[in-house]
């Protein structure tokens, strides 16, 4: 049983609390007797090098985030080198049990392998499937793919029990990492219905425009602001009434606000950045319709984005493009544009703002399915079931 037992939670590529499913599964774990402790890097706002949150200890390292493959390397060689000081720093003030290691990288296994000697299980959390997000990226099967499929595999073989997001992930699993079905648990990142509260939102947003178009997540390659941007221009060329909210950040910022000068677009298009939940709570609140333009690579057609089921959990009607794991989540709370059609994609947009009764009723769909299916209270049950099956 989890209860008295004492679980480290490592994450390399986000900070905590600010990465939010390992927030919630932080604090389930706890909620439900386990002792908890977190190693993860310093970013997002996130400086302490220790900090104690809901009881939950959280450590947390240097790192500067890699681009290029030196880049990369020296990042993960950093991230490696502190994970093991920190976990021999925890373990001898408190053995823990459990090593329970979030991709992205898949190189925490090598950290898990020298504590499995001492009896530590080994729990792999899988967040991104990173072959396929390479390939998203840079378009090559060459070397780094084979290595990213080599580390993948290692992860799996070194795991005793893997945590999937969706089914898709878990058919990877139990495929390409050779893992047994009944070794393999989806548990996905339901919406925390405490945070995601629903308001009237503030009208300032809308910049005296009758309509507002919110979008909340990551800005890079693969999530296709590009794309968005030229549907916004395909709206506000046959009409003045719409106002976009963007919010997030990633390494692509600059490019899609350049870009959105380029185009005419920056009295028509906010972006707000990385911001605090209120904040981005009460913009999605204001927002008429939400929308995820994710290019349809092989990585986005497989993976559950949080921002769909965050939209749902606001009574949001949803446009997306057609790949797989967006319509299992959304069904009937979103519309389906054809991929990659920009023009589509903004027909549907403008169909939704001259219908509020079906944005209403997308929106009621949306939020029925989350209560009722999605939310966090049934995926941390999910959750804790699958750790007193390990522990037990």
């Amino acid at each position: 049983m989890v209860k008295g037992k004492h679980i480290l939670i490592i994450v390399e590529n986000l900070s905590v609390p600010f990465d939010r499913r390992v927030w919630q599964e932080a604090n389930s774990l706890k909620e439900n007797g386990a002792n908890v402790s977190i190693i993860c890097p310093k970013m997002q706002g996130y400086f302490k090098s220790f900090e104690q949150l809901n009881g939950i200890n959280i450590y947390r390292h240097p790192l500067k985030e890699g681009k290029g493959v030196f880049g990369y390397l020296r990042e993960y060689s950093t991230a490696l080198f502190w994970e093991f000081i920190l976990s021999f720093k925890i373990y001898f003030k408190k053995r823990f049990h459990v090593i329970h290691g979030c991709n992205p990288p898949d190189l925490i296994f090598i950290v898990a392998i020298f504590f499995k000697i001492l009896g530590v299980k080994y729990v792999f959390d899988h967040h991104d499937i990173n072959p396929e997000l390479y390939l998203a990226k840079f378009n090559k099967r060459g070397f780094f793919y084979k290595f990213l499929l080599l580390a993948e595999r290692l992860t799996f073989a070194t795991a005793n029990y893997s945590i999937a997001t969706n089914e898709s992930y878990k058919e990877i699993a139990i495929r390409r990492g050779k893992m047994l079905e009944n070794r393999v648990q989806v548990v996905r990142s339901g919406p925390n219905l405490a945070r995601l509260i629903i308001n009237e939102g503030d009208i300032k947003y809308k910049n005296g425009r009758d309509f507002l178009i919110g979008y909340v997540g990551v800005i890079g390659e693969q999530e296709g602001l590009d794309l968005l941007l030229t549907s916004a221009k395909e709206i506000i060329s046959k009409r003045n009434d719409v106002q976009f909210a963007i919010i997030g950040g990633g390494t692509r910022l600059e490019a899609i606000k350049e870009m959105t000068q380029n185009m005419n677009l920056c009295n028509y298009i906010n972006y707000y950045g990385r911001v605090d939940d209120e904040t981005m709570i009460n913009i999605l609140n204001t927002a008429d319709i939400c929308v995820n333009p994710d290019k349809p690579t092989e990585m986005n057609n497989l993976s559950t984005m949080n921002k769909i089921m965050e939209y749902m959990a606001l009574k949001k009607p949803i446009v997306q493009y057609d790949l797989k794991e967006g319509r299992v989540s959304a069904q009937n709370a979103s519309l389906y544009a054809k991929n990659t059609s920009p023009k589509d994609f903004a027909d549907k947009m403008i169909w939704l703002l001259d219908n509020p009764e079906a944005r209403n009723q997308m929106g009621e769909f949306g939020y029925k399915r989350v209560i009722n299916h999605l939310s966090w209270e049934f995926e941390s049950k999910k959750l804790i079931g699958f750790y007193n099956k390990i522990l037990s």
